[in-house]
C-alpha cells in the first residue's frame, strides 16, 4: 500500500511519521560527526538489520538516506541459531536487502552452555560481537540501531527495578563507542529512533507495505525486558500517558549528573595518580562517595566490570585499615586490587607461569618476541652508532640460544662494569617492583648466562662497545 492508497488523515499522518524518522536519522548521525566523516563524497553506514519490525524501519529510512547523501549503507545480520526459524529469518533480510539494494552480510553465532535469563545476555554479547567484527572488515565507521523510545523507557525501569546507579538509569545514548562489546573503540553506536514511539514505528511500516519477521521469543514473559512489555507497560499507559517521553527524560537527567560525576572523577584521577597507580595519601583526603566514583571510572578505563556496592565498601575498608607495610590484595572478577607502600594498583586477573617452565628462542633480527606466558614481550632495539646506551653486539646475540626462564634462586645482574652484581631480590627491591608483579617478569639467558632480567635490566658482561648493537627491554601487556 503506498501513501495515495490511505485515507486522507492517515496519508498525512504517515507522511508526518516519514519525516520524522527521516528527520531523526539526519539529526542523529550529524550530531554524531558523519558529515566530517563521509561529506558529499560518500561514506560507508551499517545497519544491525534483525529482521524485526524496528530494524526494517531503520532500513528503509536509512537506504533513502544514503542513496541522497551519495553513502554507502550495509545490512549486518546475526544469525544466533536459538529459533527453528533463524534460517528463514535470514533468508527473509537478504531477500529485503536484495529489493532495497543495499549489500547483506551475515555472520553466524552459538551460545554454548547457557541456560535460564542468561541467554539473553549471551545472545546480546555474541551479537554486538559479530557486529563489531563485521562493521571492521567491511570498513563500516558508523553502526546504526533501531533502538526507540519505548525501548529506552524498558531499559530505564529495568535498571530501576535492579537497584542500578545513575550510569544504568541514564538508558542508552543516542551516540557511544562501546569497546568490551564491539571489540574496538572506534566503531560509533548511533541511535537515531530514540525519540520515536513503537506505534510511530508501526504506522510507517504499515504506510509503506514493509515485511518483517516477528521473533517468538519476544513473547515470553521468562525474560525481564518482556515481562515489563507485555505486562508492565501497558498498564502504565493506562495510568501515564506518554510515560515514555517522561522516562527518556529521567535518563537525560540521570546522563546530565553522569557526566558531572565523571568529570569530578577525572579531576580526582588526576590528582591521585602517579604513573600507573594511585596513592593513598591523596585517597585518603576524599570523600567515601568520591573514593567510590573514583574507583569506577578507573576501572571503567581498564575495561573492568562495575562491581557491586557491597565490594567497593569491603575494598575501600580493607584499603583504608590495611598497616602501610601490607601487601594487601582484593580480588575482583576482572583482575586484582592491590596495596604496596602507599600505593594503589589495578592489576588484571592473570595465571602465573608454570613453575619451571623454559621458552627456548631464536633471535633473528625481529624487533619483537611474544612471551605470552608472562603476559608481555621482548623488545629489541637497534641503537644508532651515536647511541652511548649500553648494548649487546647484534651478530653475537643472533648466534646464541635464548631461552625465557623464571627465577630458581640465587640468579644475580650486574647493571654496569663499576657497579656491584646483586641478587634480583635486591634488585627489585631497589627498583620498587612489587612482590606480585615478580613472578611475570622474566629472565632471558643466552647459554646459561643471565642476560637480561625484565624489571631490572641487562648484564653487562656480554655488552659491547662498537659494531651494531642492540639493547632489549620488556613490555607488558
Amino acid at each position: 500500500m503506498s501513501d495515495s492508497d490511505l485515507p486522507s488523515d492517515e496519508a498525512g499522518r504517515a507522511g508526518k511519521t516519514a519525516q520524522a524518522l527521516s528527520s531523526a536519522l539526519r539529526e542523529a548521525l550529524q550530531r554524531a560527526g558523519t558529515s566530517g566523516i563521509t561529506g558529499t563524497t560518500g561514506g560507508t553506514l551499517a545497519v544491525a538489520y534483525s529482521g524485526g519490525l524496528d530494524s526494517s524501519v531503520l532500513l528503509d529510512v536509512a537506504a533513502a538516506h544514503a542513496a541522497a547523501g551519495g553513502m554507502t549503507l550495509l545490512a549486518l545480520h546475526v544469525h544466533h541459531g536459538l529459533s527453528p526459524h533463524a534460517d528463514a529469518w535470514q533468508a527473509h533480510c537478504q531477500a529485503s536487502c536484495e529489493r532495497l539494494g543495499v549489500p547483506f552480510f551475515a555472520a553466524r553465532v552459538s551460545l554454548d552452555n547457557v541456560a535460564g535469563s542468561g541467554v539473553e545476555e549471551a545472545a546480546r554479547v555474541a551479537r554486538y560481537a559479530a557486529l563489531g567484527r563485521m562493521c571492521r572488515e567491511h570498513g563500516a565507521a558508523i553502526l546504526l540501531s533501531a533502538h526507540h523510545l519505548d525501548d529506552q523507557a524498558e531499559t530505564v525501569l529495568l535498571q530501576l527495578l535492579r537497584g542500578s546507579g545513575l550510569a544504568g538509569m541514564s538508558g542508552m545514548e543516542a551516540c557511544n563507542t562501546a569497546p568490551g562489546l564491539l571489540g574496538d573503540d572506534a566503531t560509533l553506536i548511533v541511535r537515531p529512533l530514540l525519540g520515536i514511539t513503537r506505534t510511530q514505528l508501526e504506522a510507517y511500516a504499515a504506510a509503506r507495505s514493509l515485511p518483517h519477521i516477528e521473533d517468538e521469543s519476544n513473547a515470553d514473559t521468562r525474560y525481564a525486558r518482556n515481562a515489563l512489555r507485555h505486562l508492565v507497560m501497558p498498564a502504565l499507559g493506562q495510568s501515564f500517558h506518554g510515560y515514555q517521553q517522561r522516562l527518556a527524560r529521567a535518563a537525560g537527567h540521570a546522563q546530565g549528573a553522569q557526566e558531572l560525576l565523571r568529570e569530578v572523577a577525572v579531576q580526582d584521577l588526576e590528582r591521585c595518580r602517579s604513573d600507573d597507580h594511585l596513592l593513598m595519601p591523596a585517597l585518603r583526603e576524599l570523600s567515601e562517595q568520591r573514593f567510590f566514583n573514583l574507583m569506577r571510572h578507573w576501572f571503567g578505563l581498564r575495561g573492568m566490570r562495575m562491581p557491586s556496592a557491597a565490594w567497593m565498601h569491603e575494598m575501600r575498608a580493607q584499603l583504608m585499615q590495611a598497616d602501610v607495610e601490607a601487601q594487601l590484595c582484593v580480588s575482583h572478577p576482572d583482575g586484582e586490587v592491590h596495596r604496596y607502600r602507599e600505593r594503589v594498583f589495578l592489576a588484571p586477573r592473570r595465571t602465573p607461569p608454570e613453575e619451571g617452565a623454559v621458552l627456548r628462542l631464536k633471535w633473528a633480527g625481529e624487533k619483537s618476541l611474544r612471551v605470552a606466558a608472562c603476559y608481555g614481550a621482548l623488545h629489541f632495539d637497534l641503537l644508532a652508532a651515536a647511541d652511548t646506551r649500553p648494548g649487546f653486539d647484534a651478530a653475537w646475540l643472533a648466534a646464541q640460544t635464548l631461552s625465557v626462564q623464571g627465577r630458581s634462586g640465587g640468579e644475580r645482574v650486574k647493571l654496569a662494569a663499576n657497579r656491584p652484581a646483586r641478587s634480583l631480590k635486591q634488585h627489585f627491591q631497589s627498583a620498587d617492583v612489587p612482590a606480585w608483579e615478580r613472578p611475570y617478569l622474566p629472565l632471558l639467558f643466552a647459554g646459561d648466562a643471565l642476560i637480561f632480567a625484565a624489571g631490572i635490566g641487562m648484564d653487562c658482561a656480554h655488552f659491547s662497545s662498537g659494531g651494531e648493537r642492540v639493547a632489549i627491554r620488556w613490555q607488558a601487556g
